[in-house]
């Protein structure tokens, strides 16, 4: 289901053009008021910073000829400052029909479409041709499937701005000695920098945990790796125990460790770069 605007046909809402005409909703975008219940199922923490918001907007590059796509727009905090932007479109989706409803009505653009989908089940051929930039508070128990998911369709994106946990951001940008399966797969296909550090009050309700955003752009070049999908089954293997060394955890495997370059014999995964694993790769895989 998708909504334009605002006018209820069963399928979809169709409205005016209020580009630059949205302070007439309340200052935090309080959709709570409207009797609304936040949804534990989908993780619903609303962000009240306005400063953050403008940290994620003044990291991307925004003009009459980009386009948008936020993931799960909640009270639409985030929705109506990018609408105060001259992008081209804004598509937006958010799979709690109340909110997706509710953000329809409250912040009428004829540039946005809401659909109410679950990102995760989506045919990204809709983008095409793009390039997208993404904004988003992504809901944090499904991140890494989202960041996946636009791993495998980053040919249509230009950059984006998210919101996750701390401890992910420090997953996705942990350097070599400090070396993560996320930190080494999701820095292959994109440029990753660390933005302004949240913390629980700047939501509601409050979260337990602090939260990071974070600025992604694909990579225009990727180093080859030959049988890639299998590389990554491997480096997964490599960080199966952390305090085991490579050659431990790699012991039962299929894999030639009378090959393994002598300086990874007592190295740890989380010592090693993307090049070490690369290295150690051809010359163990059979």
């Amino acid at each position: 289901m998708k909504h334009k605007g605002y006018r209820d046909h069963g399928h979809g809402f169709h409205g005016r053009d209020h580009r630059h005409s949205h302070e007439h909703a309340s200052e935090y975008g309080h959709g709570m008021a409207h009797g609304i219940p936040l949804k534990k199922q989908y993780g619903q923490h609303f962000l009240r910073d306005q400063s953050v918001i403008d940290a994620m907007l003044a990291k991307v590059h925004l003009d009459e000829n980009t386009n948008v796509f936020e993931i799960g727009c909640g009270d639409g905090f985030l929705t109506r400052s990018i609408l105060k932007t001259p992008i081209k479109q804004l598509w937006v989706f958010e799979i709690d029909p109340d909110w997706a409803a509710y953000v329809a009505k409250t912040y009428p653009d004829s540039r946005m479409t809401i659909f109410q989908d679950n990102i995760l089940d989506i045919d990204f051929a809709r983008f095409e041709p793009g390039p997208w930039t993404l904004l988003a508070n992504l809901p944090y128990q499904i991140t890494f499937p989202i960041l996946t998911k636009l791993k495998d369709n980053r040919h249509l994106l230009a950059e984006g701005v998210v919101m996750v946990q701390e401890e992910v951001a420090q997953k996705i940008t942990a350097q070599p000695g400090d070396s993560t399966v996320q930190s080494l797969f999701f820095g292959y296909y994109f440029e990753w920098h660390k933005l302004v550090k949240i913390l629980p009050g700047a939501f509601y309700p409050p979260p337990a945990i602090n939260s990071r955003l974070l600025h992604f752009k694909p990579k225009t070049y990727l180093q080859p790796i030959e049988h890639e999908e299998e590389f990554w089954k491997c480096v997964k293997l490599c960080f199966m125990h952390r305090r085991r060394t490579l050659k431990n955890n790699l012991m039962s495997t299929h894999y030639n460790l009378t090959a393994l370059p002598e300086r990874f014999a007592k190295a740890r995964a989380q010592e090693l770069s993307f090049t070490d694993f690369i290295e150690l790769w051809n010359a163990i895989r059979v």
